[in-house]
């Protein structure tokens, strides 16, 4: 799931971004509600962790805007305004949940978790393909009885592909979708990650073909044959 953090107080964004990424979430931050519209006009965003009291542009507008523009991700607003009217307009302006500071990690993740099963109940817990076996809520990979031992990256890329089978997703989209913005990452580094994960599905006994290289395009999931 790739987030974007829009938050101006570095002691809560820096650190909460960090133990996020820990949970293999992708993250970007933004300090403000204009760089927050900026950031979600250049990216696709599967959830907005969305501060209330923003500079140059409030929470509340920037939910207003991204609605409005045909934003259908997740907005989840966190705040240190606990008023049930606050609330009543946070949610009226598009939020889909409302968390009050100070909060507990744990909390946030569970509602982050809760925000993703809500519309998305026909995809199953474990995604299968062929012999092939992901579990979102653990992080594991099977192919057959072999548990794969993949990086976070390896991870997010074949669950990405698995949950879009057929689809061609180029270098530049998959860098987008799964790497952070301010992070330094080139295409060069898509094509590594993909080789090493085609390396370690080759050793537990899938296809070669499973991950299919389209050239001069990029990479779709082709059928997991036995």
């Amino acid at each position: 799931m790739k987030i974007l953090l829009v938050e101006d107080d570095d002691r809560i964004a820096k650190p909460l971004a960090e133990d996020l990424r820990h949970q293999q979430y992708i993250v970007d931050l933004a300090a403000d509600g204009e760089l927050g519209w900026d950031y979600t006009q250049t990216t696709d965003y599967d959830l907005i962790l969305l501060d209330l009291m923003l500079p140059r542009l409030n929470g509340i507008s920037l939910c207003q805007r991204l609605r409005s523009s045909g934003y259908g991700g997740f907005v989840l607003m966190l705040t240190a305004k606990d008023t049930l009217t606050d609330k009543v307009i946070g949610l009226d302006a598009g939020a889909d949940d409302y968390l009050i500071k100070p909060f507990e990690l744990e909390e946030l993740t569970a509602r982050i978790r809760a925000l993703w099963r809500r519309p998305r109940q026909l995809q199953p817990t474990i995604i299968h393909h062929g012999n092939l076996q992901l579990n979102p809520t653990l992080h594991h990979v099977h192919y057959g009885q072999h548990l794969l031992e993949l990086t976070p990256k390896e991870y997010l890329l074949l669950e990405h592909l698995l949950c879009h089978p057929g689809q061609v997703f180029t270098r530049s989209m998959l860098l987008d979708k799964l790497w952070e913005l301010d992070r330094t990452s080139s295409e060069g580094a898509v094509k590594t990650h993909i080789c090493n994960l085609r390396c370690k599905l080759r050793e537990a006994g899938c296809s070669d073909n499973l991950i299919k290289t389209i050239y001069g395009v990029g990479y779709r999931l082709n059928a997991c044959k036995k």
